[in-house]
């Protein structure tokens, strides 16, 4: 990859799908993202836009830059022609490890010999995904954080047989994107997740087990360790379900009880309680509004 803007293809339109395209498209890339589900395009495009319109408005970015954006932005339904030009492939499609080896497997088919294939998994192994291409050489974790346009930090997860090479340009890249690369090896849950999945289970076993409330266990956080959201809120905004696959994946990657996931969340996923993505979680969550009210199943 050259130190000109890249053709960038990002898969997966969700959450940190479109947050990913937004931080490149304004970086001045050109990207394309890439989802099955038009609507979910539709959803996108349309958040990547008002959040551009709030840079604008607390004078962080010129309505120009707005616009200059939005116009390196494509959508597409059809994966195979938008990865064919791409100098770097991102996918962040849902974290099921089934999921992503069948990605992989087709955009090592379809993308350049040359573009590097990074996958923004938060816990499954690179050196697994990279084994379903023909380039592992050039497969690499990069784990923006969620909101992906305010968090700095990225994790660059080398695989077994990540380059050097394709490591530097990661590095390089997501400090152009005013990122802050850490890099770190390829163990279950990284280094982010290893940390702090475990305290988000602890704090739900501490909820399960009577220990204190749910506003109780995130204030005691927030004002005693200084943590800006307490972890049964953090857990409702990543999506207990999340939460639930990460800790499954440390459990089958390290083989230790500890990380167990606590029945509490696994029955709440179970009941498609999932926070804010489904509108009810430790805390109940409405379109619009600020106040932070806890479960009626908490109460």
């Amino acid at each position: 990859m050259s130190d000109s803007p890249q053709k960038v293809a990002v898969i997966g339109a969700g959450t940190m799908g479109n947050g990913i395209a937004h931080v490149f498209a304004q970086s001045g890339h050109n990207v394309t993202l890439v989802d099955v589900n038009s609507a979910a395009l539709e959803r996108a495009k349309s958040t990547i836009e008002r959040n551009l319109e709030r840079l604008v408005t607390k004078e962080r970015i010129t309505a120009q830059d707005k616009e200059s954006a939005l116009a390196r932005l494509k959508t597409s339904t059809e994966m195979r022609g938008a990865v064919s030009d791409a100098d770097l492939v991102v996918e962040a499609a849902t974290e099921r490890l089934d999921l992503k080896l069948q990605i992989f497997e087709q955009l090592d088919a379809a993308a350049p010999s040359h573009a590097i294939l990074a996958t923004n998994t938060s816990s499954i192994s690179i050196t697994k995904i990279a084994a379903a291409t023909q380039r592992p050489d050039q497969v690499i974790g990069m784990h923006f954080m969620n909101p992906v346009p305010i968090m700095k930090l990225v994790e660059v997860i080398r695989g077994y047989d990540t380059s050097d090479a394709t490591t530097e340009k990661v590095v390089t890249l997501s400090k152009q994107l005013r990122k802050t690369p850490v890099e770190v090896n390829d163990y279950p849950g990284f280094v982010a997740n290893r940390i702090l999945m475990p305290m988000i289970n602890e704090a739900i076993c501490s909820l399960h087990e009577g220990v204190a409330g749910v506003a109780e266990i995130d204030e005691v956080m927030k004002l005693g360790m200084a943590h800006p959201m307490g972890p049964l809120h953090l857990a409702d905004f990543i999506g207990l379900d999340v939460c639930l696959s990460i800790l499954k994946v440390l459990q089958d990657g390290f083989g230790q009880p500890k990380y167990a996931p606590c029945p509490l969340l696994v029955n709440m996923v179970t009941a498609g309680k999932l926070g804010v993505k489904s509108g009810e979680g430790f805390y109940t969550h409405e379109k619009g509004s600020k106040e932070l009210r806890v479960s009626p199943a908490f109460a």
